[in-house]
């Protein structure tokens, strides 16, 4: 980086816990600074297509799970590229990810889809 240049501030991966403590809806009230952070965090990391298309190969697998391997062709990337996109989704907690031997294997965390999900329902009133 050159002298002039600004280190992106990197922010923490979001934990299972983090997720449950968003979930209440948007439009039920004030969310919390915390809560808008974290909520942010997950829809940006889905406002990329492939992303998208990643975590619903994922979650169409027989098995629920998928190796990095197995989800390039689909997507028509590289090994790297996937394993990029793949790190936003787990660093944004809607996937997770289980190293075995030389490959990653990716799950989607429902917890998580289901957190996006009720962050959006419609506030009962």
């Amino acid at each position: 980086m050159g002298q002039n240049e600004v280190m992106p501030a990197s922010l923490p991966v979001i934990q299972p816990d983090d997720v449950a403590a968003c979930c209440s809806p948007v439009t039920g009230g004030v969310v919390s600074d915390g809560a808008a952070e974290t909520l942010a965090r997950m829809f940006k990391a889905l406002g990329d297509p492939t992303r998208v298309k990643l975590l619903s190969l994922i979650a169409a697998s027989p098995e629920g799970e998928a190796c990095v391997c197995d989800l390039t062709a689909p997507v028509a990337l590289s090994q790297p590229t996937v394993s990029h996109h793949m790190k936003l989704l787990v660093d944004a907690g809607l996937a997770t990810r289980e190293q075995r031997g030389r490959w990653a294997y990716y799950r989607v965390a429902p917890e998580a889809l289901r957190s996006l999900a009720g962050a959006l329902a419609p506030a009962d009133g």
